[in-house]
């Protein structure tokens, strides 16, 4: 789905920084933009709120944990269908049969909601009794859209409207932010109630975005139900990833000794949870280098190779092809390592400064610099599994995404066990530990892709 990179490459043609810093920007934004806008807005609503409405420090505190949680299990939810969802559209679109997105996407949302919704009432009757109805209703309508938000928003880089895309999530969480500004006054629901109104803003004009540029044929579809057209494996690949990425913070979040109630049973971590968010802000550039590099160049010269192979061409063309796809890869690693390295050694410098500057403990600099460096390698991570999509190794996928959740659950616990200066280190090693592995199971796939690659033809 490199479609919209394909539209930013044409920035980088123009031989200009500024043509250059276009590119890398809008795709920066662009393939974080639900995570990092969210995280941005939040922040900055919490902070202007304390500083302007004395006394609402419980009510700004309780508003951030709840748009945490509701972020998190609405992730956790939608990863059971983003993945799936994502190959089904890519391959409708090789098939030329773009007509059947659209009814599809409505078959999918409708199931989602669905889910969400039941999931969504089940917890708040049972778990949140104690917290006032107005709240409880703000929260299930933010998880079921921003659960409806993930969905759409995995496969909105596939479109080149690259600006349209930009303004809808600007203009999204500009509305949150103006309206959770507005409502602070009423505290709690003031806040959760202009982040909910906001994100309604964000998912239906990303829903006019796919009206727009994939009109249907039919008003509803669910052909993922029909096994030739729905990898399962992808389902648990979602599924699994997800869930690792939240699983140390749930272990931190629910341990008595690291962490204190909140609101109803959702309880925080003080000392974990600012600096892992914080950091997620330097995936920006990562992110800016995966779409270009590792989402649209690699894609170019994977169909080139394909194409070949379909084509007929000879083996030493083939091969010749094999290479260029091999190194684009390499070169694309390289420079995420480069890009993201500039920038967690400028935070590692500026980090006790920022820290300081936000007003918080010096204590937080350690768990910091720890998570920097993690959030960078989980950008190398995302380029290890997406290379794995597309030469269509769903398998070791899935069995990456499973070995990351099992050690970052098992790594972070050993971490709570030996004491807080260990703590953000089972995150890290985790995803060190499973990018090490992906990069071995790169190396030994392409080597024997040519071979493979024929055998299945001839097979087939």
């Amino acid at each position: 789905m490199a479609g919209i990179g394909f539209e930013l490459r044409k920035l980088l043609r123009k031989d200009s920084y500024f043509g250059l810093l276009r590119a890398y920007g809008y795709a920066g934004i662009i393939s974080s933009g639900p995570w990092v806008l969210s995280i941005l807005v939040i922040m900055a609503l919490g902070f202007l709120s304390l500083g302007l409405v004395p006394g609402q420090s419980q009510s700004v505190n309780q508003f951030l944990v709840s748009v945490t949680y509701i972020v998190a299990a609405s992730l956790i939810l939608s990863g059971l269908a983003q993945l799936v969802f994502t190959r089904f559209v890519a391959d409708r679109l090789f098939e030329n049969k773009q007509a059947t997105i659209l009814p599809n996407l409505v078959g999918l949302l409708t199931v989602v909601n669905l889910t969400a919704a039941a999931l969504g009432l089940a917890v708040l009757i049972t778990l949140f009794g104690d917290t006032s109805l107005l709240y409880r209703i703000e929260m299930f309508m933010g998880f079921v859209l921003l659960t409806n938000i993930w969905c759409i928003a995995v496969f909105i880089t596939g479109m080149k409207a690259y600006r349209q895309v930009l303004w809808a999530f600007g203009f999204g969480y500009g509305v949150t932010f103006v309206l959770g500004m507005a409502l602070r006054r009423y505290n709690l629901e003031g806040l959760l109630g202009g982040f909910v109104v906001g994100q309604a803003v964000l998912f239906y004009t990303l829903l006019f975005l796919v009206l727009r540029y994939y009109p249907g044929d039919r008003m509803f579809a669910f052909d993922l139900r029909r096994a030739d057209q729905t990898f399962r494996s992808l389902i648990l690949t979602g599924f699994f990833y997800n869930l690792g990425i939240w699983a140390d913070k749930f272990l931190f979040w629910f341990n008595p000794a690291t962490s204190e109630p909140v609101i109803g049973p959702l309880r925080a971590s003080p000392i974990y949870d600012f600096p892992i968010f914080l950091a997620y802000l330097s995936i920006v550039p990562g992110m800016a280098v995966f779409l270009i590099r590792m989402e649209t160049d690699f894609a170019e010269r994977y169909d080139a190779f394909y194409t070949a192979v379909r084509g007929g061409d000879t083996l030493g063309h083939i091969e010749q092809r094999l290479d260029r796809m091999v190194d684009t890869v390499r070169q694309g690693i390289y420079d995420i390592f480069k890009i993201q390295g500039i920038t967690i050694a400028a935070l590692l410098l500026l980090g006790p400064s920022l820290i300081e500057w936000l007003g918080f403990s010096p204590y937080y600099v350690p768990l910091f610099n720890i998570d920097i460096v993690a959030v960078g390698v989980q950008v190398l991570f995302m380029a290890i599994l997406n290379v794995l999509f597309y030469l269509d190794r769903l398998r070791l996928a899935l069995i990456l995404c499973l070995v990351f959740l099992v050690s970052n659950v098992l790594l972070t616990l050993v971490t709570q066990y030996l004491g807080a200066i260990f703590y953000g280190y089972g995150f890290a090693l985790s995803l060190m530990l499973s990018s090490l592995i992906g990069l071995v199971v790169l190396d030994r796939e392409f080597q024997q892709l040519t071979y493979q690659t024929f055998m299945l033809q001839r097979q087939g």
